[in-house]
């Protein structure tokens, strides 16, 4: 049962952020329904995501980003949602779940997901030899600068989820603990 109730537009302001939602995504997620209850957190939400579509990361790592972030933060309606969208993009689940230990794709595609993975569990305090390997796997510093952001993004999602409990409208995905997390603190 979700802690936080789904909103149905009852306000003219959220009725017209969850009707944006669903010309973008054919459907309101559930998480969008619940961030609705705060119409400044849904809009600075969408903004951040919307911007970061016009980045330098393509439309395929943005969502192994997505996926990565939300498997490291232990984010079951993330992990689930992102699945969904990576098959969706022609992921097969093993990409899916190599994706969730940073291992899948080309050395760029690699070197960008062990790098958000870095940033994440030190707080963006990456040595220089971790900076100095991802250039050499040809991440560029708008990518650490647009990493940096998806962490933003994506770690508000599952922050969010973890707090209202929505109701898991994907398809169930099994999850590990990351590689070396504590598996006390999920």
């Amino acid at each position: 049962m979700p802690r936080i109730p789904t909103v149905t537009g009852d306000r003219a302001e959220q009725s017209e952020l969850l009707e944006r939602t669903r010309r973008q995504l054919g459907r309101v997620p559930n998480l969008y329904a619940a961030m609705a209850v705060a119409p400044a957190a849904l809009r600075g939400y969408l903004a951040l995501r919307d911007e970061l579509s016009a980045g330098v990361t393509d439309a395929r790592l943005r969502e192994q980003l997505a996926l990565l972030i939300a498997h490291e933060n232990g984010c079951g309606y993330c992990v689930a949602a992102h699945s969904l969208r990576g098959q969706r993009m022609g992921m097969s689940a093993e990409q899916l779940r190599e994706t969730c230990r940073a291992e899948e794709g080309d050395q760029h595609t690699r070197g960008v997901l062990r790098a958000a993975r870095e940033i994440m569990r030190t707080g963006g305090r990456l040595t220089d030899a971790q900076v100095a390997k991802a250039r050499r796997d040809g991440v560029t510093d708008a990518e650490f600068a647009e990493i940096v952001a998806h962490i933003a993004l994506n770690t508000l999602a599952n922050y969010y989820n973890h707090l209202a409990q929505p109701e898991l409208d994907f398809p169930v995905v099994a999850m590990t603990a990351p590689e070396g997390a504590d598996p006390t603190t999920r």
